[in-house]
């Protein structure tokens, strides 16, 4: 089950959280109130833009004072909060089992060769060893807001439609094998990954213990944790550009690498026997985005801000595409693309293990 939507402007231009919630409303159907959650990308576009904002969500106990700041002495002993807050949130909607929180924050200057892997660090570090507190998003100019609710419940919770971004992820949960809690819903976030996932991992244990030995830590209880670290390993860490750290995600079969040209079946050998922990099986489709994607372009490799969608090797999970003029949509269902953008230029389906990759025009 699960809904999964998530819409980009290659202009980078801004829509409102409006359009997002709707569109995730359309597929309520393949969720059972048990988690719901959006990211935006672009929405802290003023005098924090270039700090991390970190989302946090503490237990909403007598000891939330205490957890907090256990929480702070972690992030004052790597660098400087520069401002945080409670976010914003309306009352009566859901309950409040934990209270969402943000930190505006810059590391300090001493790391500035691996600000990065110190940003990694703290996260790790706040989600092993606090107990009450754990971290939701991470990255700069973004933030994850999600909770256990209805798509339009999540919504009115955070106010959605009064943040605008250009690019948005969203996620309608149904859990299976794994408890319904706020840190269980998705989008999952680290730094500027962020992923939301329809189906199974089923290979959840090799992928953990795979990212484990890179000082990766999961401790979310819910298996689409484990595809955000491998995303962040292969692509920041490795620098694996992103057409080639999806096929570590969702390789050729080897039979169809045995019929590849020499030099490009010597490339998906290789990434089979480097990458193999990263493999991920089971059922799945997964949208992804980044300002972070690296991608080959007239022989180089560039930074460049992208969205992405993937299934897996024979599709048992749908994955839909979609363009309008200078917006891209990945869905599980076009119906969802179209409560939002009736008259689409262009839709498809994605063959099996193919993914779409967009990025912003120059």
């Amino acid at each position: 089950m699960c809904g999964i939507i998530g819409f980009m402007s290659r202009k980078k231009r801004m829509i409102k959280g409006d359009k997002i919630a709707l569109a995730l409303d359309s597929l309520k159907e393949r969720g059972n109130g048990k988690g719901s959650g959006y990211v935006g990308y672009g929405i802290y576009p003023t005098k924090y833009k270039d700090c991390y904002a970190f989302h946090i969500l503490f237990d909403n106990t007598p000891k939330f004072e205490k957890i907090k700041i256990n929480v702070e002495n972690i992030l004052e002993e790597y660098g400087t909060i520069v401002k945080d807050e409670e976010i914003p949130t309306e009352e009566g909607i859901i309950e409040k089992v934990h209270i969402p929180w943000r930190y505006f924050y810059e590391v300090d200057e001493k790391y500035s060769d691996r600000e990065e892997d110190v940003i990694v660090d703290i996260v790790m570090e706040i989600n092993d060893k606090v107990d009450g507190a754990f971290v939701i998003s991470s990255g700069k100019d973004l933030g994850v807001f999600k909770a256990v609710g209805w798509p339009n419940e999540v919504a009115e919770f955070y106010r959605i439609d009064r943040y605008e971004g250009y690019l948005w992820l969203a996620h309608a949960r149904y859990p299976t094998n794994t408890m319904a809690w706020w840190g269980g819903a998705h989008p999952f976030n680290l730094l500027n990954w962020s992923v939301v996932h329809n189906g199974e991992i089923t290979s959840y244990g090799t992928n953990k213990r795979f990212v484990e030995m890179f000082g990766y830590k999961c401790r979310l209880l819910t298996d689409t944790e484990v595809v955000t670290y491998i995303l962040d390993l292969l692509m920041r860490k490795h620098k694996v550009p992103v057409e080639y750290a999806l096929s570590a995600l969702a390789p050729r079969f080897w039979d169809e690498i045995d019929k590849m040209p020499e030099e490009e079946r010597e490339l998906h050998t290789a990434i089979r026997l480097t990458y193999g922990g990263a493999m991920l099986n089971g059922p799945f489709a997964i949208a992804v985005g980044t300002p972070s994607g690296l991608i080959f372009m007239n022989g180089d490799i560039e930074k460049e801000t992208t969205m992405f969608g993937l299934t897996d090797r024979i599709k048992l999970r749908p994955l839909i595409a979609a363009e309008k003029d200078d917006l891209i949509f990945i869905s599980s269902e076009e119906s969802a693309i179209r409560r939002i953008c009736p008259d689409l230029d262009r839709v498809w389906m994605p063959d099996a293990g193919v993914p779409v990759i967009a990025r912003v025009w120059k």
